[in-house]
């Protein structure tokens, strides 16, 4: 399937009914409707309703449109060229298409992980925030970051001696080897270990103190994601720190989802000794544009998230990233933790 183009599908955007393109539409010839075309037909294949539950992306015309409760009343499109694959895992629904302005696009579930224009804004700030914030840090663990782009990253610390990998999907990594070989390089460092499995039973495996630094790399707080957003894997990651490590975990938009943020700071205020911090970046492709980093230290040596002090070397040689930064610098490092005031007066209460 990942060889053949597969017919670009149409939706009801107001519920999610799919039908096949070219039913009831005029095609430009290349598989997608053309401009022209009129609105998607309401009725599946055999002429009956079909009732989709809300919340489903689909391609609606030539277009990828994310569509979710966790975002209601809104949605963002791109449109696509052509379907490189679509599969279903033990997990989730996979699907990568290649689109006209953001290049190909990695899809969990109806939901936009990954695209190969953007995907430098968050790769590079999930990891060097944190990494850059302690000295030497040592052995790393991440958990998701099936797509390889974490790893990628992490591997540009000269000091990293051992890096865990935790991913619960494998077909994940196999698609992103197969699809993004740009993030995906980073399974070819030697200092990497993959654990395909779930990351919260992985944490509960680990002794204490383990690690000097923790990355969770999750999607959103639904399906198999939603542990990683409570109470019990949150003191789970700090037994398995050490004292002064850090953690560093995708924490929402501060546009969409402020009620999340708020319970996750509460949570991590009371599990970690140290410093609790948020920080955020820009990210096209990502609801709103904007995605959040929960970021806290155990009790220990004092970390100073808002200034860095483990500059990156992108001259080392043990590095498998093979272009330069595009995105983090120490400027932007500190102006991460610079909030709006909405957003400051529920974090920083």
């Amino acid at each position: 399937m990942a060889d053949e183009e597969i017919a670009v599908k149409r939706q009801k955007a107001c519920d999610g009914d799919v039908v096949e393109d070219g039913k009831g539409s005029e095609s430009n010839g290349n598989g997608l409707p053309s401009s022209s075309s009129t609105d998607p037909v309401e009725m599946a294949e055999d002429g009956k309703e079909e009732s989709k539950p809300d919340g489903i992306s689909a391609v609606i015309p030539g277009w990828f449109s994310e569509i979710s409760p966790m975002w209601p009343g809104e949605a963002h499109s791109l449109k696509v060229e052509k379907i490189l694959f679509q599969g279903k895992s033990e997990y989730q629904n996979v699907m990568v298409f290649q689109s006209s302005t953001y290049g190909k696009v990695l899809v969990l579930d109806g939901v936009i992980q990954v695209t190969e224009r953007d995907e430098c804004a968050y790769q590079e700030m999930i990891v060097h925030l944190p990494l850059c914030s302690i000295p030497n840090p040592k052995k790393v663990l991440v958990i998701g970051g099936g797509d390889g782009g974490v790893l990628r990253e992490v591997s540009r610390h000269s000091s990293v001696e051992h890096i865990d990998i935790c991913e619960i999907d494998a077909m994940v990594v196999d698609v992103s080897k197969q699809f993004f070989p740009e993030l995906a390089v980073g399974y070819g460092d030697p200092r990497v270990s993959l654990h395909v499995g779930d990351g919260v039973a992985f944490l509960k495996s680990v002794d204490e103190g383990t690690y000097d630094a923790i990355i969770v790399d999750s999607s959103d707080p639904i399906g198999p994601a939603q542990e990683l957003f409570e109470k019990p894997f949150f003191e789970s990651v700090a037994k398995a720190l050490r004292p002064g490590g850090v953690v560093c975990t995708q924490a929402e938009s501060i546009w969409l989802h402020m009620h999340i943020i708020e319970d996750i700071v509460s949570v991590c205020r009371q599990i970690f000794k140290g410093s609790v911090n948020y920080a955020w970046t820009t990210v096209p492709t990502y609801p709103s544009g904007v995605i959040g980093f929960m970021l806290c230290s155990t009790e220990g040596p004092q970390v100073d998230f808002r200034h860095p002090v483990n500059p990156i070397d992108e001259k080392d040689e043990q590095s498998k990233a093979k272009e330069p930064l595009k995105f983090y610098n120490s400027e932007i490092h500190s102006a991460a933790f610079c909030l709006p005031s909405f957003a400051k007066r529920v974090i920083g209460s």
